[in-house]
């Protein structure tokens, strides 16, 4: 059956537009709620994209998704527009990657903003302890993960390796946002973790080569993983040079500009052509913008590139974390389900796996000054969106069994929402910031 060309636009536009409106209200509802109950906002928007995703209501659903999307979203917009379900199903699967753009510039613009909030000298002086609290919750979780489901389990080495190193995530996206919000980014154990994670990103790129080779069952050589290792060695050292010799030049261009909305185009054009040069070497382009913050943090306009961006980051950065909940398929939790008994026990021992090897990583570092060690433990615990992006790679291999995939997923939720929350337990509240300062223990 044919439509006009408007029927179709007007479809793609009140699925662009109810997308959205879902997203917002949903996110905006839980967050209220979870706040006054001194919970981080970030849980009330991965909680709304769970009862509006694939575990929920359907009606925000992935295309690659085992759900169908929710009739009464189809039929509305369809009976408006006067096309079938059917059509609009389809609409709705070719125009979510534009959504999922949305959600892309939201982590880019937060982790803008967490670089940008970032002490640079104290994540310097910190860096030595980022490293030894990235490689340790890195090389925990994968070794004991991965040696625990081939012995105890009888997991195949090669699916045991894949679900090993899905296990090194950490997420920099929900960890900037947790400790943001709690106002320690700046302290000594929010640099840690947030030095570590991104140490983490880029060990878990070299890993994600290594994994990716094994599967593709193609010839892995040492060459290709070198180059992506100095790659990833020297963006690190040219964003350190830059954040101490860029700014002023950034300074002397903003200066000049008359038109509106200068500082925020110029700090776009910066954050755009960070992830553009990390991207392009073969990095993630989360830490360009990382690295875009860095470089701008020196800035005499830093005051006025946070107020731009942060309503960005309110608005898009919702649409990341609630997109997040939505990818989650609770389903896999039901224990009368004989088909998830399995996934459930493997499930138990990741998960133990994965909070243990990223908390201990908290005590794997010397540090004359007393910090929180349990904070910057759980501070790594998170593997959302990159554990995500694991388990998707490894459901299109086809090498994880149900069961396995089922754990992974778990692993995945439990980490995800279970750090925001611990975090707010042992972080002292707002209202005391002095006091906790003054006498946070050394763990």
């Amino acid at each position: 059956m044919e439509f006009s060309s408007h029927q179709l636009e007007a479809a793609e536009t009140l699925l662009q537009v109810g997308r959205f409106l879902v997203i917002f209200i949903a996110a905006r509802a839980i967050a209220e709620l979870l706040v006054r109950l001194q919970l981080p906002t970030i849980l009330g928007e991965l909680v709304a994209g769970v009862l509006i995703g694939a575990s929920g209501l359907h009606l925000i659903v992935p295309p690659d998704a085992r759900v169908e999307l929710s009739g009464v979203f189809s039929g509305l917009v369809a009976s408006l527009t006067e096309i079938t379900p059917e059509a609009v199903r389809h609409i709705y699967d070719e125009t979510f990657p534009s959504l999922q753009a949305v959600s892309q510039l939201g982590l880019y613009s937060l982790l803008f903003l967490t670089g940008l909030e970032s002490e640079l000298d104290e994540l310097v002086a910190v860096g030595g302890q980022a490293t030894t609290v990235a490689i340790t919750g890195v090389v925990l979780p994968f070794v004991l993960g991965t040696a625990g489901l081939h012995y105890l389990f009888h997991v195949p080495l090669i699916p045991a390796v894949f679900a090993g190193a899905a296990m090194t995530a950490t997420s920099i996206g929900i960890t900037a946002s947790v400790f943001g919000e709690l106002r320690w980014l700046k302290r000594r154990e929010g640099q840690i973790v947030i030095g570590a994670a991104v140490l983490d990103d880029i060990l878990g790129i070299v890993i994600l080569a290594v994994v990716v080779a094994i599967v593709g069952g193609g010839a892995f050589s040492v060459g290709p993983l070198l180059k992506l290792c100095l790659a990833a060695v020297a963006f690190v050292v040219v964003a350190l040079v830059l954040s101490r010799t860029a700014a002023p030049l950034f300074d002397s261009v903003v200066d000049r500009l008359k038109a509106p909305g200068d500082v925020a185009v110029a700090s776009f054009v910066v954050l755009t052509l960070c992830c553009f040069a990390a991207q392009a070497i073969g990095l993630e382009a989360a830490l360009g913008a990382f690295a875009a913050g860095l470089i701008l943090s020196a800035s005499k306009h830093t005051e006025d590139i946070d107020k731009a961006v942060k309503p960005l980051v309110a608005l898009f950065a919702t649409v990341f974390f609630v997109l997040i909940g939505t990818a989650m398929d609770l389903s896999v939790l039901n224990p009368f389900n004989p088909a998830n008994r399995e996934g459930l026990i493997v499930a138990a021992f990741l998960l133990v796996v994965a909070i243990a090897g990223k908390v201990a990583a908290g005590w794997s570092y010397l540090s004359k000054e007393p910090t929180s060690r349990l904070v910057v433990g759980l501070g790594m615990m998170p593997r959302g969106e990159v554990g995500l992006i694991f388990l998707g790679l490894g459901s299109q291999a086809r090498i994880l069994t149900p069961a396995l995939e089922a754990a992974i997923l778990l692993m995945v939720i439990g980490t995800t929402f279970l750090a925001p929350i611990l975090l707010r337990v042992v972080i002292p509240s707002e209202s005391e910031p002095a006091t906790a300062e003054a006498s946070q223990p050394s763990l």
